[in-house]
Order: C-alpha cells, then structure tokens, then sequence
C-alpha cells in the first residue's frame, strides 16, 4: 500500500499530440500540502489536473491517491467516487442557481464534512457578499472563479483541484485574496494542487512547485530552489528572471568559488553545480544580483530603464553586448538616464552561482 498522500508515478497525460505531458513523478507526502503547477498556456496542465479528477484517462503510468491507484493505463476510478473537487478556470457554475445557491450546493454534497468554516466565512474571504442574488450570467469572470472556488471548498473534497484561480481578477484583488485564502486551505488542512502560468502566484501559495515545460517536467522542489537553483537554462529562462553570459571557472576549491568575466572582472560565491578550473561556463545574472555604486570604477552604459514603483531595473551594456539588468531601489539617491555611465560594484559576490 502507498503510504504517500497522492503519488504520480512515471505518469504520460494525454489531451492531444500537443497537449500532452510525459512520464510525469510527482509526489504530495502529506495531507494538507499546497503544490503549484507551474507551465506556459497550453503545455498541459489542465490535462494533468483533469486526469487526477478522472475526466480523462491516463495514457500510462499510474496515480496513486490515499494510498490507491485511482488511474492507470487500463483503470479510471469513476470521479464520483474519488471525493476530488475541480475549480475550472472558465465559468462552471450551475446557469439557473444565484450565487448563493451554488455555494451552498457544495455544502450538501459534502459528507461529515469537518470544514470549521462556514458559507458565511466564504463569502466574506471571497468578498462575494454583493453579488449573492445574482446569477452566472450577471457575474464576471473573475467573480465567477471565486463562487466555483467556494462551492469546491463547501463540498469538502480530500483533494482541491485549481485551474488558474486568478487568471481573470485583477492584480490589486488578487494580492488581497491570495493570503486569505492559503490561511484558509493550511487552517482546514485541504491537499491542493494549483495551475498557473504565474510564478509569483504559484511561489507565493505552494509548498513545492512543478515545472512543465515542452511536454515534461522540468523541476519539481520548494519555490526557494527553483528560484535560486534553476536546473536547466530552459527553466531559468521561462522564469524571465536574468541573462546569461559567459564567463570562466579559476577556483572550485573552498566554500567561495571564483569566476572571471572579461569586463565585470571577479564574480565570488557558491557554485550550484561542480566545474573544473579553466571551464567556460554559462552564469546567471539575476536584477538583484548586481549592486550599484556611484564610486566604482567599474562603469557600464545604460541603454533601458523600467520603473516598477518600487525599484528601477536598469539594463547595461557591456563591450560585447551582453545586456545586464540591475536592481536599484526607487529611494535611491538620484536617477540615472538612458546613455549614462552606471556603476557596478566590485568584486562582485552572488550567493548563488547558477551555471550551464
């Protein structure tokens, strides 16, 4: 018997010859953990969670759930019989109850439910309490996605299945939901699994994340260690956090190891893969990476500027045309213009060395 609370082993989840997902291990250990799926429009990921909920069948591999295959290649539990709920990101409410109606529905489906919430806490947490009366076709999208989210959480499933739960609410909503409703799927300790193409959204929520990209997952480790630790460039690219330049290895020996950049000089810190001296290597350089200092004599032209309210990215230009992106704080002293000379801090120290 598994003893894992849901186990994907070895798993290929097919909608399409596009839309498909191979040979997919996963594995959520405990009751009441938070995993994101993390991925591109249309990589799949609605396939996985659909299969899981058993609307579709699995090509081969197998699912286990509380200890039971629940999909293989020549077995689908009824959905009915596995007590999992799926929010889908497009409007699945039922057209002829009010909003008010379709929350409690997910209630009565419920069987000695433990749930130490409420319809009324739900609504509150959602902020729906203006639009109880109204029906699915009253309703936008975004408020459409969160009735489907309660309803899923009154029926209190053993697993919750999120497809892109805040795709269709706005930035300023979303961040004022999202802490509440974590709170709430840790304090009922509800196994969720979220889909998402947003990396803030699936770090921010999930204990562990997954990344699929071209048809199989890439990574699969806390948020921390997919941010810091990329394990390939293809998911450190999709991640749109850095660039790459080429620089050479000349120390691999002590806690803090040494590369040499042409023109950035000395970059210290801690190799997240092992290469031998004289190796010329790939290094990620991440905005946060880099510090700026007016007094260096290490000075790149700036050729692009983004506000971002509460910082600036400027990106730099070296000789040979890497373009290098800088965190600066918007309180910093004064700005700087496109064309101006910026200054670098030396030797540059990165915790992290992500290379390739």
């Amino acid at each position: 018997m598994n003893k894992n609370y849901l186990e994907i082993q070895n798993a290929t989840f097919v909608a399409s010859k596009t839309n498909k997902v191979n040979n997919v291990s996963l594995i959520i250990k405990n009751e009441g953990e938070i995993i994101s799926l993390l991925g591109p429009s249309g990589i799949g990921k609605t396939t996985i969670l659909r299969t899981i909920a058993g609307l579709q069948n699995l090509q081969s591999g197998k699912i286990y759930f509380k200890g039971n295959v629940i999909s293989s290649e020549d077995f689908n539990l009824e959905p009915e019989k596995r007590n999992i709920a799926l929010s889908f990101q497009d409007n699945s409410l039922f057209p002829n109850y009010n909003v008010l109606e379709n929350i409690n529905f997910g209630s009565k489906r419920a069987k000695k439910s433990k749930l130490k919430y409420n319809t009324d806490d739900l609504i509150s947490i959602l902020h729906l309490e203006s639009i109880l009366e109204k029906f699915p076709h009253q309703i936008s999208a975004g408020e459409a996605q969160r009735v489907s989210l309660a309803r899923s959480i009154m029926s209190k499933p053993d697993l919750l299945l999120l497809d892109e739960p805040f795709s269709n609410i706005d930035q300023n909503l979303k961040e004022e939901l999202q802490p509440g409703i974590k709170k709430l799927l840790k304090e009922i300790n509800l196994t969720t699994i979220i889909v998402t193409h947003d990396s803030y959204e699936a770090f921010y929520m999930a204990d562990k994340c997954g990344v699929i990209l071209n048809q199989s997952l890439k990574q699969f480790d806390v948020p921390y260690n997919i941010h810091h630790e990329p394990k390939s460039i293809e998911v450190a690219k999709f991640l749109n956090r850095g660039v790459f330049i080429k620089a050479k290895v000349i120390s691999n020996d002590c806690a803090v190891h040494q590369l040499k950049h042409e023109e950035l000089g000395l970059i210290e810190g801690k190799l997240t893969n092992h290469f031998d001296v004289g190796r010329e290597v790939e290094l990620l350089i991440q905005p946060e990476d880099l510090d700026h200092d007016d007094k260096s004599t290490l000075k790149l032209k700036i050729v692009d500027r983004k506000f971002r309210g509460t910082n600036f990215i400027y990106t730099l230009k070296t000789k040979n045309k890497d373009l290098i992106p800088v965190f600066v704080h918007s309180h910093h002293i004064h700005q700087h213009e496109i064309e101006e000379k910026f200054g670098v801090k030396t030797p540059i120290f990165i915790d992290h060395l992500v290379c390739f």
